[in-house]
């Protein structure tokens, strides 16, 4: 089985220890250690694998790992071994599919928000837009896990604030290198949204991701601060860094026809935190699933699965990223009220869930090895390309 994982991986896996094994953990890196044990679950043994990481040590170092743009999909494997990761573990919920709107191509893109050392790469697609399970009460694809400039896990809400500038007046922006615009909307893609076509930013509706597609839309490009061209429809193809494209459905489509080539257009964005004073090094979306040593009320109970999850202790000086077995010995996992149980178990004071089942994958390079390790068994057989991920790094 090992043997047959490995190849249809592409990467080497290690087997998963036998029921009842447990470790004490080995070192990866300074400041990065790893481990393997069970669970009992309600649906039966759960394995967990487990990287502790240590922030506060000057060595290391905790970021995204992204195929390069926004819309795009690569495995965890390959993602770290381009960055020379040391440790890594899938991440964000992701547009995998787009099977209700027949003719429109998935982009791949994250559900959440996410920087990438400091730099700002995208917002979060409205709450009815989501892939995933359903959100705890309370929380949104607005949230968070992140590390600041001071080297401090949190949780928090990034919101996207932004606008653009015309000789009409000033526009609300509502969206950055999403996959899904709100109703009635601007949204702005960029460079690093990649060549993916634009059109699924425009299907949907703020509280159904099935509805269909918008035919009131309008997209221009902005080029060194001037309107190049004009579009009835979201085009593709990839983005100049000089250049900024709007893409308008319903009212913001109403917004943007008033625009002619010439004009100019000024367009800025940031993303703003909801708690914490000190920048982002680094964020990826998800949702709480644990908060101050409590978990959240209303997380499911009943539906067992394979889970990331990825949590936080010493006032957020150490991480914890769990990764669940996918092997058919583990497969039923637990539900999500089970791994808040277990990372509180932990110590962890605060977690937050990330993308499962056939995405939840975590990676280790050994010592002197050139290539890192696929740790747990994917559950679908094989590595599945994901849209991003948390690597983790280690420097002299």
């Amino acid at each position: 089985m090992v043997t047959a994982f490995g190849v249809l991986a592409g990467a080497a896996l290690a087997g998963a220890a036998p029921a009842g094994a447990a470790s004490a953990g080995r070192r990866i890196a300074p400041g990065i250690t790893y481990r393997q044990f069970d669970v009992d679950a309600a649906a039966g043994p759960a394995h967990v694998h487990l990287l502790t990481v240590d922030l506060a040590n000057p060595h290391v170092r905790v970021d995204l790992l992204y195929p390069g743009t926004v819309a795009a999909r690569a495995t965890v494997s390959g993602m770290a071994d381009a960055t020379r990761a040391v440790a890594g573990v899938n991440g964000d919920f992701f547009n995998i599919n787009e099977t209700q709107h027949p003719g429109v191509q998935a982009t791949g893109a994250s559900v959440g928000p996410a920087i990438a050392d400091g730099r700002v790469l995208k917002a979060a697609v409205p709450d009815g837009q989501r892939f995933g399970p359903a959100l705890p009460p309370g929380t949104n694809t607005q949230d968070v896990f992140g590390v600041g400039t001071d080297r401090r896990a949190r949780l928090d809400h990034l919101a996207l604030v932004g606008s653009v500038a015309t000789p009409e007046g000033r526009l609300p922006l509502k969206g950055l290198n999403q996959y899904a615009l709100p109703e009635n909307s601007v949204g702005a893609f960029t460079a690093q949204w990649g060549s993916a076509s634009r059109k699924r930013s425009v299907c949907g509706t703020d509280t159904q991701r099935s509805a269909p597609c918008s035919t009131d839309t309008h997209e221009v490009t902005v080029r060194d601060g001037r309107v190049a061209s004009t579009a009835d429809t979201p085009g593709s193809g990839t983005i100049p860094s000089d250049t900024t494209v709007l893409v308008g459905r319903e009212e913001g489509a109403q917004q943007l026809r008033k625009l002619s080539v010439g004009d100019e257009v000024s367009v800025t964005h940031t993303l703003v935190a909801a708690s914490s004073g000190v920048p982002y090094a680094f964020a990826i979306g998800g949702f709480p699933v644990l908060r101050d040593g409590t978990a959240l009320s209303g997380l499911d109970d009943s539906t067992s699965a394979v889970r990331t999850v990825v949590g936080l202790k010493g006032g957020g000086q150490q991480m914890l990223i769990l990764a669940l077995d996918g092997a058919a010995a583990y497969r039923t996992g637990m539900t999500v009220a089970e791994e808040a149980a277990t990372m509180r178990s932990l110590g962890a004071s605060d977690a937050f869930n990330l993308d499962g089942g056939g995405s939840t994958e975590l990676v280790t390079r050994d010592a002197g090895a050139s290539a890192v390790t696929v740790r747990n068994h994917p559950s679908g057989g094989a590595e599945r390309p994901v849209a991003n991920g948390i690597g983790v790094f280690s420097a002299p």
